[in-house]
C-alpha cells in the first residue's frame, strides 16, 4: 500500500491520505475481481489511480440520487454493489442516462468502483452481512460451496442462538433489515419453530432446492418468483422470507466500509433508498 505522507499516533503507522489504486487494493484483496461471474462487470469503472482519497461513499446502486450525495459531499469514491455498465457498451456520452451519469462523476472528480458477485462469494461478504442482520451471531456456512474453496460461495446457513417462531423471526429480521415499501413477505406457518436459517442476499431463488437440503427451518431471500415459491412449500416444510432485493445487500455496506477502518479516510454509508418500489395500494374489490 502506498501511503504518503504518514504520522505516528500512539505508536501506530496512520496513513494522512491514500490514493485511489491503494483503495482499489484493499477492496480486490478482500473480493477478488477473479471471483466474479463471467457475465459480471466489476472493479473500477471511472477514476484517476494516482489520484487522492480522503471520502468514500458506500451504496448498493449507482444511481443518480446516490451520484449527486456523492458529489454534494464531496465524495472522492463510490463504491457499489450493484455494476454500473453491466452489460457491454460502445460509448458514454451525455445524450444517454448512465453517460450523464459518467460525465457527472468524471466532471465532479469522483470515481466509482463496484464489487458485485465477487462479494456475494467472498468469506466474509454478502450474504455473511445479512445473516448477521437477521440474527445468526454464530458459525456460518455456505449454502452453495464454491468447487474452488469450500468456505467460500453463495449464501449462508446458520443457527439462531434459541428457536423462534416463524412469526418472531420474521419480525426480528424485519427491524434488523432496512424498511423499504414492501416490508417483508413471509409463506409458512406463523407459529412453526425456526431454528436453522437459510439466507441469500440478492435474488435467491435458483438456491430453493439448497435451502431445503441444508434442513433450513427458513429461507430469507429477495425477488421469489410465485411459480418456483408455490411448488417449493408445496414440496416441503421449509418456510420462505421474501425481501426487498436492496434491502437484502444493504447490511454489506457497513462490512464494506469497515475495511477502510485503519485508515484516515471518512466513510459514510449512502443515504438514498433505492429500492425500486415506491408505495403500495390496497385497494380494490378484492
Amino acid at each position: 500500500m502506498v501511503c504518503a505522507p504518514a504520522v505516528i499516533s500512539n505508536g501506530n503507522l496512520r496513513c494522512v491520505s491514500l490514493i485511489l489504486a491503494d483503495v482499489v487494493g484493499i477492496f480486490e484483496d478482500r473480493y477478488d475481481p477473479a471471483w466474479a461471474q463471467e457475465w459480471d462487470a466489476v472493479g473500477l469503472v471511472c477514476g484517476d489511480p494516482e489520484a487522492q482519497v480522503r471520502r468514500v461513499l458506500f451504496a448498493v446502486d449507482p444511481v443518480t440520487e446516490v451520484v449527486g450525495e456523492a458529489l454534494d459531499w464531496g465524495a472522492d469514491l463510490i463504491v457499489t454493489h450493484h455494476p454500473l455498465l453491466l452489460r457491454p457498451v460502445h460509448g458514454v456520452p451525455a445524450t444517454t442516462h448512465k453517460g450523464r451519469l459518467v460525465h457527472r462523476l468524471i466532471t465532479g472528480g469522483t470515481a466509482l468502483f463496484t464489487a458485485h458477485t465477487n462479494a456475494d462469494v467472498a468469506d466474509p461478504g454478502v450474504s455473511d452481512a445479512l445473516a448477521r442482520a437477521v440474527g445468526l451471531d454464530g458459525p456460518l456456512r455456505p449454502l452453495s460451496p464454491s468447487p474452488d474453496d469450500p468456505r467460500r460461495g453463495l449464501g449462508r446457513v446458520g443457527e439462531l442462538p434459541a428457536p423462534l417462531s416463524l412469526r418472531e423471526f420474521a419480525d426480528g429480521a424485519a427491524k434488523g433489515l432496512p424498511a423499504t415499501t414492501a416490508g417483508l413477505r413471509v409463506a409458512g406457518d406463523p407459529d412453526a419453530p425456526v431454528r436453522t436459517v437459510a439466507v441469500c442476499g440478492g435474488a435467491g431463488d435458483s438456491l430453493l432446492g439448497a435451502a431445503r437440503a441444508a434442513g433450513a427451518d427458513v429461507y430469507l431471500t429477495a425477488d421469489l418468483r410465485h411459480h418456483p415459491a408455490s411448488e417449493f412449500r408445496e414440496a416441503g416444510a421449509t418456510a420462505l422470507i421474501d425481501a426487498a432485493h436492496w434491502a437484502t445487500e444493504w447490511p454489506w455496506l457497513r462490512d464494506a466500509a469497515k475495511l477502510l477502518g485503519e485508515t484516515n479516510v471518512e466513510t459514510r454509508i449512502s443515504s438514498a433508498v433505492t429500492d425500486a418500489w415506491t408505495f403500495r395500494s390496497f385497494e380494490g374489490s378484492t
